[in-house]
């Protein structure tokens, strides 16, 4: 499965799907899962989404089609717990306020606490204590959004993530015609107005001195200049939700996708008293909700969960039937080839094959590489172990950062950092620009249970990207991995060893009949690493030295032994 965004190669997707027709691609990749700036977004390089349509100025609908005639199927996102304050249903609510048809689309704070909380200073709604301290925070602060209708009254709504309230300019024109305000004193007097709120002022905070007995008019003109930027929660216990997934199913299927990826599900279901985060049993039954609409619209769903290890939410997800995203897997990858060991790696793999976790994995991806995910935890008063030891973490958080990662944190309800979550890098410079190792890497995903999944610039070797992410403003670390490649990136790299040898083990994964069937893990060494997989009389092997980076692919069809890579 290829990873990218619409426009990550050239400038729109049609030059991703000319890169896919050259021959180095042939049979390289059966799936590609296309970003959501496929859709039109604002914010968060698309997981802000203003609506489900075609984002024109990147997609047609002839690409989709040639990617159909190249037997590549979509993979397409649904961000479930949120749209953008620039949606069709938020702005009609900002217009209608309680007029409006989509009121109860998404979630009023302060209806939502009212029998759980108290009014603050500020009309705020604070939760009880017992509440508060098991909401779980994405940003410093309460996760809401003041919103001002056309009567001048205020709502408060949940927003989980980002959010920004910013003022236009007021003019002297727009003054005119408040009792009082001549056109030769409205000059000044916007100059004021405009100086105490770009210094952060709130509207009714303004002092306007001889002007104070038109105050209220005077707010009013500078209140409709409020603009917002924001992903607001969306309001699950409305049917008109459930309705809008409904439809939203049928445009993605429409599209030619085949798998839907479900973005921040964990924090749709809430309420009171519950965890704001997968909270149970609430959240079983709006996926079970979601399988069923995905399943008249021939889907396939699979939601996307952060989680330490320790918690088990990977094993609950897929003994509940859904394919998981191995989140573990970069971590653990860095570890093997860093320490030279595959003690961790391996007792992964045996668990993924024991249970039967179906699973789809990754080196880097859009987003950050995981780290909290490894950890152990607290569970029903007994400690299970994670993945790996948190001084192995540490030092792989160490490492990354060494070699130019940023680092991603999360907030407990009083505002402070309770832990990192992810640091940002690209895959290629988390390895300290190694091409050994990052083949090797390759190579073991390629050998490892699940679909793997590869992001564009990962292909391509990229290293980290640090003007990009000091000018990326809000989320701006994410951008360290994001560069977009021109298409002469794109022929330049096609000529390095680097690439060509991962695009041959992509093709193998692909092509190699072996893979559907069993997995072999072999006896070594711990800083060996002998994996083979075995379907009739076709088999793929990988031998490799985890301390010198040295390794070996082939494949047998037909009793007929071929070298498919070496690196020695």
């Amino acid at each position: 499965m290829l990873n990218a965004y619409p426009d990550s190669i050239g400038e729109r997707l049609a030059d991703a799907v000319s890169m896919l027709r050259r021959p180095e691609f042939e049979g390289a990749f059966s799936l590609f899962y296309l970003l959501p700036t496929f859709f039109n977004s604002d914010l968060d390089r698309g997981f802000s989404i203003i609506d489900y349509d075609l984002n024109q100025e990147l997609v047609s609908p002839g690409d989709l089609e040639a990617l159909n005639e190249l037997d590549i199927m979509c993979k397409l996102d649904l961000v479930l717990n949120h749209l953008s304050v620039r949606s069709p249903q938020f702005q009609d609510l900002l217009r209608r306020g309680e007029e409006s048809p989509y009121r109860d689309f998404f979630v009023d704070w302060n209806a939502f606490w009212e029998e759980h909380g108290s009014p603050d200073e500020n009309d705020v709604v604070m939760p009880d204590e017992e509440h508060l301290q098991k909401l779980f925070m994405r940003k410093p602060g309460l996760p809401v959004l003041r919103v001002r209708f056309p009567d001048g009254s205020h709502k408060l709504y949940w927003n989980t993530f980002y959010q920004s309230v910013s003022y236009g300019e007021v003019t002297p024109q727009d003054l005119i015609g408040i009792d009082g305000i001549r056109a030769d004193t409205a000059t000044d007097i916007v100059g004021s107005i405009n100086h105490a709120i770009g210094a952060g002022k709130e509207p009714a905070e303004l002092d306007l001195g001889p002007f104070s007995h038109c105050k209220d008019e005077i707010v009013a003109v500078v209140e409709s200049k409020r603009e917002y930027l924001g992903q607001m929660d969306l309001n699950a216990r409305s049917e008109l939700v459930w309705a809008f997934y409904d439809d939203t199913f049928r445009k993605l299927r429409d599209y030619g996708a085949r798998i839907i990826r479900l973005d921040a599900f964990a924090y749709l279901h809430k309420a009171p008293g519950e965890p704001n985060f997968f909270n149970r049993p609430g959240t079983w039954d709006y996926l079970e909700r979601l399988r069923g609409i995905a399943a008249r619209h021939d889907l396939i769903i699979f939601p996307e969960i952060h989680a330490e290890y320790g918690s088990g939410l990977h094993e609950e997800v897929a003994g509940k039937g859904f394919p998981i995203y191995d989140f573990f897997l970069p971590g653990l990858l860095i570890d093997t080839l860093e320490r030279g060991n595959n003690e961790a790696l391996l007792r992964w793999v045996r668990e993924i094959l024991a249970k039967g976790i179906e699973t789809i994995n990754m080196l880097g991806c859009h987003d950050g590489i995981p780290v909290l995910d490894l950890k152990g935890k607290e569970m029903e008063r007994q400690y299970r172990q994670g993945l790996l030891e948190d001084g192995h973490i540490e030092a792989i958080m160490a490492r990354i950062t060494e070699r130019g990662g940023r680092v991603k944190n999360l907030f407990g309800s009083d505002g402070r950092k309770i832990a990192y979550y992810q640091v940002n890098a690209t895959f290629f410079s988390a390895l300290g620009e190694d091409e050994q190792k990052l083949c090797l890497a390759r190579a073991i995903q390629m050998f490892m249970p699940g679909i793997p999944q590869v992001w564009y610039l990962d292909l391509f070797a990229g290293r980290n990207d640090y003007a990009a992410a000091d000018q990326g403003g809000v989320a701006g670390h994410k951008e360290i991995n994001r560069t977009n490649l021109s298409l002469a990136d794109v022929e330049a790299g096609l000529e390095r060893a680097v690439v060509q040898d991962q695009l041959a083990l992509i093709r193998l994964r692909n092509r190699c009949p072996a893979f559907g069937g069993s997995l072999t893990i072999h006896s070594t060494p711990h800083h060996r690493l002998h994996l083979s997989w075995s379907l009739g009389d076709a088999t793929a092997t990988l031998e490799a030295d985890l301390r010198t980076h040295a390794f070996t692919v082939s494949q047998r069809l037909g009793g007929v032994e071929e070298p498919v890579l070496s690196r020695p």
